[in-house]
């Protein structure tokens, strides 16, 4: 696939990446890939596709969020919105509830997401340990109900190890959902500079520490909005920029 991957970015006129995480990661491992070839590895072609590459993020219906708002006023309640799948780390995750659980930390969870036939085993853990704070666990059938749990959620924390954007963080902040994201991936470029020091952990001991403050401090949370940023993503504003894009290809 690697090489399918790398054939086709060269081939084409341009080339666009979700991010510059995504941009930036293409690059250098289509480069180790070349390495592998023991003469005419035509490392120079890494330098063309970086050339006619650019970074356009995704567009996402963010709007029809609005029509499905609610509110939650009860104890400071965390959110998991991702695929049960081992590259979002759920391990990291649940370990650092159970700590808030074992140290007598006050919150609820909801966990949403599809989950399949490989689902990893902590989540079976999780929903046995962490029994008298689950709200929800499992796949929302509809879209309302996925989206009323995103206004409700006060707090996503992210652990994944695996993402070029970041769809389901994205809908979480346009919900006012407040983040805590990785020192990594893409996530560090999906804030401004001047919020990594309260929403950008280093490990998992500065995410608990973290987590834990924002809890004992769950009514200030509530009131941040960073809506703004996740608008910018939403297709009201980003389709001009798509046809904007493609009529300058032609």
């Amino acid at each position: 696939y690697g090489f399918i991957n790398y054939s086709s970015a060269l081939t084409a006129d341009h080339v666009l990446f979700n991010s510059r995480y995504h941009q930036k990661s293409f690059i250098e491992e289509s480069e180790k890939l070349l390495k592998h070839f023991p003469d005419n590895n035509e490392l120079n072609s890494i330098k063309i596709i970086e050339d006619k590459s650019s970074v356009l993020p995704l567009g996402l219906d963010l709007l029809a969020f609005d029509a499905h708002k609610t509110s939650y006023d009860g104890s400071p309640l965390i959110l998991w919105n991702h695929r049960w799948e081992y590259d979002k780390n759920p391990e990291s995750f649940f370990k650092t509830l159970f700590k808030l659980n074992n140290n007598g930390v006050d919150f609820k969870l909801v966990v949403l997401g599809e989950n399949f036939k490989t689902t990893p085993s902590i989540f079976d853990e999780a929903q046995r340990k962490l029994k008298d704070q689950i709200l929800h666990f499992g796949y929302c059938e509809n879209f309302s109900d996925y989206t009323q749990w995103l206004w409700k959620a006060d707090i996503i924390p992210v652990t994944n190890i695996q993402d070029f954007f970041g769809i389901s963080i994205m809908e979480a902040i346009y919900c006012n959902t407040y983040p805590l994201l990785p020192n990594r991936l893409t996530y560090p470029e999906l804030l401004p500079v001047e919020m990594h020091d309260d929403h950008i952990y280093k490990n998992e001991n500065d995410l608990y520490d973290k987590l834990c403050l924002v809890i004992t401090r769950i009514d200030s949370a509530r009131k941040t909005n960073m809506r703004s940023i996740a608008e910018q993503y939403d297709w009201s504003k980003m389709a001009t920029v798509y046809d904007e894009l493609f009529a300058s290809f032609i």
